[in-house]
């Protein structure tokens, strides 16, 4: 009779809320529902984060939609689990299901080389010939990645994607095909041309009709133009402050790895199908045989991750984890599944300072019955406050102090005193980042980013010799940087 009572209870609040962004309740489930909804304002509270979206599903269902915040903090419009986010490279595993379905229909094999394809493709190294379609889709091809996305100046044509192949032949290997995992954006976008060359129809028409319309993903699209407006939002920089970005983030030269457009209630589609291997609601989108290459381990990324056909794949607290996070200009998001227990989620952000993956584990240790970690507050606004109001000196020893403390919960990585460096250079104040990436090397001395950091910010600066002696200094740190390599080129001739 208990159960009943708190059943019967629990159903007439999902009624009573069902008119709210929090789209669907799961009877018995409110405690969990409770802990969900904590950690997600805790992690707003402590990063000032203007909206987040998250969804679950279990047992092939969704469960839970809910939004918090805004979607944009000038209008202050309520996000809502429809709105529209920038997926980012959780973009990728669409263009691997691509390429698996042409793989399926005999059209093309993954140990193909990429150049039966594309005839035209070529990188400034004769290795490239080498390069096969597995290589790309696990970040063992070689190519490099992106360095400029230009946002601010996309494309919006059906050539674009072989017009990017074709530019690239400037392009140097940072490894031989098949020698070491590195992660390539280059790679996925050069995709594109591929799916369009063998099916005979454009990159973002391909996946529309192949996989987006036969999971009930109406809304979700990889051109930007078919978005509705009322659906649309606006993505936020992590600035000294949040702000809401005048870029959003889409060039139609790099859909596969970055563009697609889509809502956490119709990832929750992608995720079942997914998840009940290539079925959503009787609909076959790929065969359960292609999950075999999908989730399974190709490429080692490090001693605790691998990467399937460009999933990711862990193991979290006993069960394997399959996972792809994306960060773009003002985004962020997350989607990881456990096919075992066929439990997902997914969540997304409109502002590029959320900690989407500490937050999306956290979301996932909660379903699994696990206590999540605390966010951690935000190191770059504390320090870029200070900076505003009392100078970067001030900051550095706040910085020093709240370190040697440890009784607040910060973030005290070398990409969050990185982060900070480059939002001050984004504000004209290279005399402040040039101070903040010395604390940077000074904390992380082994480490070669941070010096490859400072050396971007005195070569901004007119100081070519210090430029020079940070490059040098990364790259003994690492010899395949890659920048570091381009820079001193630059600087030095």
């Amino acid at each position: 009779m208990k159960n009943f009572i708190i059943s019967a209870f629990a159903s007439l609040l999902c009624i009573l809320v069902a008119w709210s962004s929090s789209a669907i309740c799961q009877v018995g489930s409110l405690d969990r529902e409770t802990q969900l909804d904590a950690l997600v304002e805790s992690y707003i509270e402590a990063q000032q984060i203007p909206g987040i979206a998250i969804a679950v599903v279990e047992q092939s269902r969704m469960v839970m939609a809910k939004a918090y915040g805004v979607d944009n903090l000038e209008s202050k419009r309520p996000l809502t689990t429809q709105s529209i986010f920038h997926m980012a490279s959780v973009s990728k595993p669409f263009a691997a299901t691509s390429i698996m379905q042409l793989v399926e229909q005999g059209k093309m094999n993954l140990d193909d080389p990429l150049v039966k394809y594309l005839p035209y493709f070529k990188l400034d190294d004769s290795l490239y010939q080498q390069i096969t379609i597995k290589q790309m889709l696990t970040h063992t091809s070689g190519i490099p990645d992106v360095q400029d996305y230009e946002w601010d100046k996309p494309q919006f044509d059906e050539g674009a994607a072989e017009r990017y192949v074709k530019s690239l032949a400037h392009e140097k290997m940072i490894a031989g095909p098949g020698e070491k995992w590195r992660y390539s954006n280059m790679a996925f976008d050069i995709l594109a041309d591929v799916v369009a060359k063998v099916s005979g129809v454009n990159f973002e028409d391909y996946v529309k009709m192949n996989i987006l319309d036969p999971l009930d993903m109406k809304e979700s699209d990889f051109l930007r133009e078919r978005i509705k407006p009322e659906l649309r939002i606006s993505g936020h920089l992590f600035d000294l402050q949040p702000k809401v970005s005048s870029v959003y983030p889409y060039n139609r030269r790099h859909a596969p790895s970055s563009c697609l457009n889509s809502n956490v209630e119709e990832m929750c589609n992608w995720a079942i199908a997914n998840m009940d291997h290539g079925i959503f609601n009787g609909r076959r989108i790929l065969q359960a045989s292609s999950y075999d290459l999908l989730f399974e381990p190709q490429a080692q990324v490090d001693e605790n991750r691998s990467i399937g056909l460009s999933w990711f794949i862990e193991n979290r607290h006993g069960n394997k984890m399959i996972s792809h996070g994306g960060g773009d200009t003002g985004f962020r998001s997350y989607i990881i599944l456990i096919p075992e227990k066929s439990l997902a989620i997914v969540a997304a952000s409109n502002y590029e300072g959320t900690q989407i993956n500490r937050l999306a584990y956290g979301l996932i240790d909660i379903l699994l019955g696990v206590t999540p970690e605390k966010p951690q507050k935000s190191l770059i606004l504390t320090l870029g406050k200070t900076i505003v109001n009392t100078g970067v000196d001030s900051a550095i020893q706040q910085y020093r102090d709240l370190k040697k403390s440890s009784i607040e919960n910060f973030d005290f990585s070398e990409g969050q005193l990185n982060t900070l460096g480059y939002l001050l250079i984004r504000s004209q104040r290279l005399l402040d980042a040039i101070a903040v990436f010395k604390i940077n090397v000074e904390m992380f001395p082994d480490s070669f980013n941070p010096f490859d950091s400072l050396g971007e910010a005195y070569m901004l600066n007119g100081d070519i010799e210090s430029a020079v002696n940070s490059y040098q200094q990364s790259l003994k740190l690492n010899p395949h940087n890659s920048n570091a390599i381009h820079k001193l080129e630059q600087l030095t001739r």
